[in-house]
Parts: structure tokens; C-alpha cells; sequence
């Protein structure tokens, strides 16, 4: 089981014995949830607002699609969506914990100094740009390591593992050992779920997950909304709220710390009621 109790970031210590929600702001024009898509900043406000009341412990903010066959937009275009909702979430929401989902260290640098972001999710783990563990270790901010093979724009091409678990684990090892190295205390592993994965290989490590909390770190699940879900049972990601919420509480059972999702009030729920199952002494 995971052996850590709290994230430090930069303005809080997060206890995560109860679990995580983490709500998700896309500022893109082409996620693959058209209703996460935020690129007007009004509208994004609005979301903020409402993942707060709602309960949300850390917004994901993302300004890049990393969609199945997503093509990378530039640093310079990255960089131009996020500039204004981050400097709203420091000015207007200071005590929020932002997490940026970014995987260039310059863009991750000039978020946490300038705007304050607490927390960096780098979806490649630090193998799309070498200087992020550094860059990382220097700031001292909790870094998120996901599991993706390939890249967006090919990753769905044709996944294969000799052995999907221990892929996933033997990849995790090498990555934190990178991170270490580089001073970062604050590791979160994400299995990723849809990155580089066929429908079998998400079903095998969802069954499986509490082989990667035993690594000893937290992880995070997100399978908000995604096609391992709406393809099982119909429909499109607008469908797919209830399925979500079924595989959030088996992830919350088998070692998920945070879960990241579209739907925050559902989650913050189902997070709830699941650590009742979990330890049942916490009802009065």
C-alpha cells in the first residue's frame, strides 16, 4: 500500500488519507470531452467557481489536447492559453491548488514562479523534455508521472506489453529513480489510462492498481469520461457519467489517492461513500 500521507506543494499540505478530487479546466478548443472545453476565459471562471463549491481539492488546469491522435501545438501557443487563467486562479484564487498538465520545463518554470502553480503533471514523465526533473528538483513542487507509450498523435496505434502491469511498474521504477536523482521529493504516479493502452490493457491495470500503490507512492486515477467506459456501454462521453463514477469508486478501492475528473460534485460523492467502505469506524 502507498506509505505516503501528505503532498507538500508550494501553499498547502495535502492529506490524502481520505483522498483526492481534481477537477479538470481544459482551456482547449478540441478536448475529447466537448463539455471540459474552456478556451473563453469567462466560461473557464465560471467552471472554477463552480469545481470550488463543489468541492474540488486541486484544479488541473491544461492547455494542450492529448486526445488519441492529438497533434502537439507549440510552447509559444501553450503558453498564450494558459497566461491569462493563470494569472485569474493567482490573483482572484490564491488559496486554490492549481496543477498545471504540461510536459515542457520552461512553461512548468515560468507557472509555479510567476503564477504560483502548486503542483506540475507531465504526462511523459520527463522523457518528452530532459530538463524537467531538474527543473522540477529546483522548484521543489510535487511532480505527477504518467505512463504513456508513444506519444498522443501515435499512442493508440498499436499498443503492445509483454506484460502490462509490470511494464507500468518497471517504467514507474526507472522514472522515479530519474526524479530522485534529481532532488524531487513529491512523486504522484498516474497509470494512464488510455495512453498508449488498448481496452484490455486499461481493464487489467485498473484491476491491478494496487500493485502500483505499492510502490509507495500516491496515485492518480483518470478515466473520467473516456472511451474504456462509453465504448462498454454505449454512447459517447456525455454518456458516460455513471460509468465513471462505478470505476472512480473501484479505483478509490484498489489504491487510487486522487481521482482526476470532469465531474467533481459526483466524485467528491463517490469519494466519500467509498472510504466509508473502506473504514466503516468513521461513522458516528
Amino acid at each position: 500500500m502507498n506509505n505516503a500521507s501528505a503532498i507538500r506543494s508550494r501553499k498547502d499540505i495535502l492529506n490524502i488519507e481520505k483522498g483526492l478530487v481534481m477537477g479538470v479546466l481544459n482551456l482547449t478548443p478540441d478536448s475529447f470531452y466537448s463539455d471540459s472545453r474552456f478556451p473563453v476565459i469567462s466560461d473557464a471562471q465560471e467552471q472554477i467557481v463552480k469545481m470550488i463549491n463543489e468541492g474540488a481539492d486541486i484544479i488541473d488546469v491544461g492547455a494542450f489536447s492529448s486526445r488519441p491522435g492529438a497533434e502537439l501545438i507549440s510552447e509559444s501557443e501553450e503558453w498564450s492559453r494558459l497566461q491569462a487563467i493563470l494569472s485569474l486562479l493567482h490573483e482572484s484564487y490564491p488559496d486554490v491548488i492549481v496543477s498545471l498538465d504540461t510536459y515542457r520545463s520552461e512553461i512548468a518554470e515560468k507557472a509555479v514562479l510567476e503564477y504560483g502553480v502548486s503542483i506540475i503533471n507531465d504526462i511523459s514523465a520527463g522523457r518528452l523534455d530532459d530538463r524537467m526533473p531538474e527543473v522540477i528538483g529546483r522548484l521543489q513542487v510535487p511532480v505527477i508521472l504518467m505512463h504513456m507509450q508513444g506519444v498522443p498523435g501515435n499512442m493508440q496505434a498499436n499498443p503492445a506489453y509483454e506484460n502490462v502491469i509490470l511494464d507500468v511498474i518497471q517504467f514507474f521504477s526507472e522514472r522515479i529513480q530519474v526524479f530522485r536523482k534529481a532532488g524531487v521529493n513529491d512523486i504522484i504516479l498516474d497509470p494512464g489510462f488510455g495512453f498508449g493502452k488498448t481496452m484490455k490493457h486499461n481493464f487489467e491495470l485498473l484491476k491491478h492498481l494496487d500493485s502500483i500503490s505499492d510502490l509507495g507512492f500516491p496515485v492518480l486515477a483518470g478515466i473520467s469520461r473516456k472511451s474504456m467506459i462509453y465504448r462498454q456501454i454505449g454512447g459517447e462521453p456525455e454518456d458516460a457519467l455513471n460509468g465513471t463514477t462505478a470505476l472512480n469508486a473501484l479505483c478509490r478501492l484498489k489504491g487510487a489517492d486522487i481521482l482526476r475528473v470532469h465531474d467533481v460534485k459526483e466524485a467528491v460523492e463517490c469519494m466519500r461513500l467509498t472510504n466509508l467502505v473502506m473504514q466503516p469506524e468513521l461513522l458516528t
